[in-house]
């Protein structure tokens, strides 16, 4: 009895088994390897996390030998340095590149939506009506075209297929820019979303 609380020696032994179990379980500090260290020499972390590779272009038809990717760069500022979470947390922005069948589908409706908008930007005709008009002449699907003001010119984007190819661009006295892409991270469709995860 210890200032009036009765122990029993079972209340002693079993708090004394267990601590020694832990003890035995925690490893050894003398040099030899354990178990864990084994494993951790033999399995060593990697270093790098590596990614899927880039599936292999062949040309399309009508393209020039050396195939050039066809989604617009990053030009959001969706690049930052390391430990700056701004492009991790941007990254639903950044469209994602054309393979295959779905890269040689986005050249050629690069090629026919260029074609078709040329005739306007000779004329000087930048009109929103006019660019969206000339897009729905090319048979994309029914309300895949849409165009707006754009500085000085008009912005379109069209979704070429489900797939999604989808291309954007803009119609200016310079030039028509058009680029092809897939579509967006965590998003359906080809319009850029407004916010991701």
């Amino acid at each position: 009895m210890v200032a009036g609380i009765k122990v029993s020696r079972a209340g002693v032994v079993l708090p004394v088994v267990l601590l020694a179990v832990l003890a035995a379980g925690c490893g050894t500090q003398d040099g030899r390897n354990s178990a864990a260290d084994e494993y951790r020499r033999t399995h060593p972390t990697p270093t790098a996390i590596s990614s899927p590779p880039t599936p292999a272009e062949h040309r399309c038809p009508g393209e020039s030998p050396s195939p050039t990717p066809s989604a617009p760069a990053a030009s959001d500022g969706a690049t930052a340095q390391p430990g700056d979470h701004y492009a991790e947390n941007h990254g639903f922005r950044v469209p994602f590149a054309l393979h295959g069948k779905q890269r040689c589908a986005g050249l050629t409706a690069v090629g026919r939506v260029r074609q078709a908008l040329e005739p306007l930007r000779e004329r000087g005709d930048f009109e929103v009506r006019s660019t969206r008009d000339a897009l729905d002449r090319l048979d994309f699907p029914d309300g895949s075209v849409e165009s707006y003001e754009n500085g000085d010119g008009v912005g379109f984007l069209v979704t070429v297929d489900d797939s999604p190819v989808c291309v954007e661009g803009t119609l200016s006295r310079v030039a028509v820019q058009a680029n092809a892409f897939g579509g967006y991270p965590d998003h359906a469709g080809c319009d850029m979303p407004s916010g991701g995860h």
